[in-house]
């Protein structure tokens, strides 16, 4: 057993001894007890296709960038893997399609984009400028894309501005990198003007790590890495300990990171287990706290090696888990309410259907929704990653919720290739169906202020 493993064993056995010693998750009453609530798009990009023929296209994450002045210039960002990044417009037209180019490094590879964030108002060469960070898989590092101010309205939206040679985040070599436990998900957190950090977590593992972004020689790289690691098993209130079944070798990991960037917590979406909050900085002695617990959670699975799928030991079990979440966690990010108010969505993969808690006090469960596809769209299956604002955009007048959708489906898709692409949802019509607030003054989100 490596040390780095010995050390997440250690941890998560302490934290989650206080997990085990509180009751199993409530199930919900009132409203939240009559299933998710159905919301509607008719707005999706073009099909990504993960093969040969499309550029090996898988579409991830997407982040929304709010144009400052001119709303309807607003533009979204989204990775494709090996397919590199996108960019498209509030009608989810295609920007620009920009491959995932070999990192600027002495011992290059191709680029494979994971998650993207926005950074707003980064010092580099001596201006302020918008910044796309993106986790590259393949070369362990983050990758920074320039925003053009005209956004949608420029030629090519993106710019690439990462310094060479920047450390690997995970891993000590280059053969270490290829073993591919490597940068994953990731967002970015801005505790005060002129200060820029990014949250990183490692595919295969409970790591995760910060960074600070800096201007080094008229480019972007990072310093200053942190790491910590987050549980990977969890002693029951039968007297047993979960290990959440995964492949051999394989960690219950992380993708999904969002921070509240006016208290500095992070929100951390472990697949298999449910969603965490922690307050950062990384190191400050804080205990992580589990919000919620996948349906699943403490029922004992083992691996069956011949169909490569976990199956539990006693079908009869029913766990200790929650009711809104099913495993995969994946994509975590906020709406800004007033003050210190504001939601939390979270995709909850397994049963196509998105969480909303309360970004205060405790995280109080909101409802939750599903989204059906209109005119032409299709609905929303297997979500991956997610991002919402309170900002106008265009004509988006209460925010915006752009999420991933695998499989894509319809008359015009390819149903022999593997299709995805990204959805767009009026926060009004969720805000509606939920009974949730809407509130789209800048200063809600202190990156606007």
């Amino acid at each position: 057993m490596t040390h780095l493993r010995k050390t997440i064993l250690t941890l998560g056995t302490v934290v989650a001894t206080v997990l085990a010693a509180t009751p199993a998750v409530a199930r919900p009453a009132g409203p939240h007890s009559r299933g998710p609530a159905v919301v509607t798009t008719d707005n999706e990009t073009p099909v990504l296709y993960d093969d040969e023929e499309g550029g090996n296209a898988s579409g991830d994450d997407p982040a929304i960038w709010v144009h400052p002045a001119d709303s309807r210039r607003s533009i979204v960002v989204v990775t494709a893997k090996e397919g590199g990044l996108r960019v498209y417009d509030l009608r989810s037209r295609e920007l620009q399609a920009l491959p995932a180019t070999e990192a600027p490094r002495t011992d290059p590879a191709q680029g494979r984009y994971n998650n993207v964030d926005i950074a707003y108002d980064v010092r580099l060469a001596g201006r302020t400028v918008d910044v796309a960070v993106v986790s590259d898989r393949y070369n362990d590092q983050l990758r920074f894309f320039a925003i053009d101010p005209a956004g949608s309205a420029a030629r090519t939206p993106l710019v690439e501005v990462t310094a060479a040679d920047q450390r690997f985040l995970f891993n000590p070599d280059r053969a270490a990198v290829d073993e591919e436990h490597t940068a994953y998900g990731l967002a970015v957190w801005q505790p005060r003007r002129g200060e820029t950090y990014a949250v990183v977590t490692q595919e295969g593992t409970t790591a995760l790590a910060t960074v600070r972004i800096v201007d080094l020689g008229g480019k972007l790289g990072y310093t200053d890495i942190r790491k910590t690691v987050l549980p990977a098993s969890f002693p029951l209130p039968d007297g047993s300990t979960w290990f959440p079944c995964e492949e051999p070798g394989i960690l219950p990991q992380f993708e999904g990171v969002a921070v509240d960037q006016r208290s500095g917590v992070l929100y951390a979406a472990q697949e298999d287990v449910g969603l965490w909050r922690l307050q950062l900085p990384l190191g400050n002695g804080a205990r992580p706290e589990l919000v919620d617990r996948v349906t699943d959670f403490g029922i004992h699975d083992v691996y069956d090696e011949a169909t490569e799928e976990c199956v539990p030991v006693d079908p009869d079990a029913e766990g200790y888990g929650g009711t809104r979440l099913t495993a995969d966690v994946e994509g975590v990010d906020i709406y800004y309410g007033p003050g210190a108010t504001g939601y939390l969505i979270v995709s909850s993969q397994g049963d196509d259907t998105f969480a909303v808690y309360d970004l205060h006090g405790r995280n109080r469960p909101q409802g939750s929704f599903r989204v059906r596809g209109v005119r032409g769209a299709d609905d929303i299956n297997g979500s991956d990653g997610l991002a919402v604002t309170n900002r106008p955009v265009g004509g988006y007048r209460h925010g915006l919720l752009v999420t991933h959708d695998e499989p894509e489906t319809g008359p015009d898709v390819d149903a022999d290739r593997d299709a995805t692409n990204f959805s767009y949802v009026s926060w009004g019509e969720i805000a509606a169906a939920l009974n949730l607030k809407v509130d789209t003054r800048a200063g809600n989100d202190p990156r606007f202020r």
